[in-house]
């Protein structure tokens, strides 16, 4: 499983914060950036009203958990952007898995 999560390899960092009882740590991951997109992508699909991020991923990539490779891809923050009545007929560029 390891390398296939988008937070794999992040630095976990500790900030220490005053409550009630004093003092205590909180540790939390570092900022992931968004990878630059590969210049030559596996493909492109054009979002239909019933499409699911986790399905396209699946079809693609071979790994329903790893759709947000394709929100990372199409620099998307929010999956639902992606995907849905709002989102017909977009073009979505799907990433190189492993890339």
């Amino acid at each position: 499983m390891a390398g296939r999560s988008r937070y794999d390899g992040l630095e976990v960092a500790v900030v220490v914060v005053a409550d009630g009882d004093g003092e205590r740590e909180v540790r939390y991951l570092r900022r992931r950036p968004i990878p630059a997109v590969a210049a030559v992508p596996l493909a492109h699909h054009r979002v239909r009203p019933d499409d699911r991020l986790d399905l396209i991923s699946a079809r693609y990539l071979g790994d329903p958990t790893a759709s947000w490779r394709i929100c990372d891809a199409n620099r998307a923050l929010d999956p639902d952007e992606l995907v849905g009545p709002r989102a017909e007929s977009r073009i979505l560029v799907i990433p190189t898995p492993g890339v």
